[in-house]
């Protein structure tokens, strides 16, 4: 068999390789405020969002995938080349994400997806094969390419924050006066609104892993058109559930205790906004993060109640580390494509 048949097959490893980090990185983001507030054990919490992870690629539609498989254009480029430039794009995000995994920082999957393939494609074969989208958002207000990719994930957060502001002041007057006992209803709730931002995870994360796979097998000739195969949300859906299982638990100490003391009603509110945010931005076809979304909904919540017990050095170093997401895993595609050549010849 040809190279660019074993280079395909690398990189589909590679794809879902990613997938898994991305649910082992993202784990924290949803189970640590169930876990905080006490709503479920970690086992329980594992096997709750394990169950709707899985879930949620197969039965999210796959709008979120086509945004991704479409903000490059490497149709005109050698397929063993565009091949390998995905490989490169995909191990420099993946090495963005295992690095702030273990400092325990929770950065964003999908940033880092979007600066490894940018910078892998400008390395190789320049910027005019990325699907910027500058020119339609001036010209016609319409979002496609990079631009609809960063516009979602920039909003994303800014609305975590508002959306997460204005449940918990409502949550907060419809218990006022509750009894102590309100409480073990609100950890029972959590079972619900756990299960539903699992299901939003996977229904929105999981497809970017579809996206790439799919452009995979396009540029290798492989399928003759982009449209996602079952077997390909099939193979996404257990690769990142696997990860969710696996658990990143280093985080959870960060979304869990280092934002914002977080009790029964402070979870709740933060996983209904989370979810809501979550799955409507999959319907839209926007990838967003959702460690943005819980983040600053955490950040939301607390500033509506007590504002200076939130630890907003923390939420600083956070969003320090989205700032820096892109660039650095551009950077690290880029030496590793560069490495490739070396080795390839």
């Amino acid at each position: 068999m040809d190279t660019l048949y074993w280079l395909a097959v690398a990189t589909v490893v590679i794809v879902l390789f990613f997938d898994y980090t991305n649910g082992f990185h993202d784990a924290a983001n949803i189970v640590a405020t169930v876990i905080a507030s006490r709503a479920m054990t970690p086992v329980q919490a594992v096997f709750v969002v394990g169950i709707f992870e899985f879930l949620g690629p197969l039965l999210g539609g796959t709008a979120v995938a086509n945004t991704i498989g479409k903000f490059v254009d490497l149709s005109t480029v050698d397929a063993q080349l565009a091949v390998l430039i995905l490989f490169c794009g995909l191990l420099g995000a993946i090495v963005w994400n295992l690095a702030t995994w273990w400092l325990g920082i929770p950065s964003s999957s999908s940033h880092a997806l979007v600066g490894g393939l940018a910078g892998a494609v400008v390395a190789a074969v320049g910027s005019q094969y990325v699907i910027w989208g500058w020119e339609p958002l001036m010209t016609q207000g319409k979002l496609i390419g990079v631009m609809k990719v960063l516009v979602s994930l920039f909003v994303s957060p800014v609305l975590g924050f508002w959306v997460g502001y204005g449940i918990h002041r409502l949550g907060r007057r419809l218990m006022a006066g509750a009894k102590p006992t309100a409480n073990d209803t609100l950890r029972k709730l959590q079972f619900v609104t756990a299960a539903g931002l699992a299901f939003s995870h996977g229904a929105n994360d999981a497809q970017k892993s579809m996206g790439m796979l799919t452009l995979v097998l396009v540029l290798g000739g492989f399928i003759p058109k982009f449209e996602v195969p079952f077997w390909v949300m099939l193979a996404c859906a257990i690769a990142i559930t696997l990860g969710i299982l696996s658990g990143g638990w280093r985080i959870v100490r960060t979304l869990g205790f280092g934002i914002y003391r977080v009790r029964p009603l402070h979870a709740f509110d933060s996983q209904l906004t989370s979810a809501v945010l979550i799955l409507s931005a999959s319907y839209l076809g926007a990838p967003v993060s959702t460690t943005h979304v819980v983040s600053t909904s955490i950040m939301g919540i607390g500033y509506s109640e007590r504002p200076r017990a939130v630890r907003w050095k923390k939420a600083k170093d956070i969003g320090k580390t989205w700032l820096y997401t892109i660039p650095a895993a551009a950077l690290t595609a880029v030496v590793i494509y560069a490495i490739a050549r070396v080795i390839i010849g």
